[in-house]
């Protein structure tokens, strides 16, 4: 008799562990499921889009930068207003130490979606070579001064320095 009550202990924990296993896998399926079945996600989001940045024409005493944001196929599309608030720049992980103050109208809204990429330039005074970075992270803001959650990052050789300056979202690459 000892051994027929382990061996209906053993099934009855299998068949419980197989029944778990079996609503794990179905609610991640479902998850799964409901995102590929429309349910968009925004663009803004930092894992919904890419970011590059690219030399622009210099003016007058400054270098700069274009960092276009694209978004990824399939999202929903957002509104961004203003300068990036929380700039930092890295130079292979490492923190540059220049702070940068935004410019340009903080209020007009544009709208980044697939297809729409949006930019900001970064102007920087060209009186000397500047710090190297590879990085720039950066947290969106909202039309009305909100904030988008978490830190979107971008990659592309740029040099900075004291000065620099961020310029506010616009439309287009």
């Amino acid at each position: 008799m000892g051994m027929s009550r382990r061996f209906v202990v053993t099934v009855a924990a299998t068949a419980l562990a197989g029944a778990a296993g079996v609503g794990v896998a179905q609610a991640s399926t479902t998850a799964h499921t409901s995102a590929a079945a429309g349910v968009k996600v925004s663009s803004c989001r930092p894992a919904n889009h890419t970011a590059k940045i690219t030399p622009d024409a210099s003016s007058a005493g400054h270098r700069h930068y274009r960092v276009t944001l694209t978004a990824a196929p399939g999202t929903e599309s957002c509104k961004l207003a203003g300068s990036p608030s929380g700039v930092r720049f890295l130079n292979h992980g490492s923190l540059d130490g220049v702070t940068a103050k935004a410019y340009g109208k903080q209020t007009s809204a544009v709208t980044l979606s697939p297809g729409h990429p949006v930019h900001f330039d970064i102007q920087v005074p060209s009186a000397t070579a500047g710090a190297k970075a590879n990085e720039v992270t950066f947290t969106l803001k909202t039309p009305g001064g909100g904030t988008i959650p978490g830190e979107s990052s971008a990659e592309g050789s740029l040099s900075v320095d004291a000065g620099t300056q961020i310029g506010a979202m616009q439309a287009g690459a």
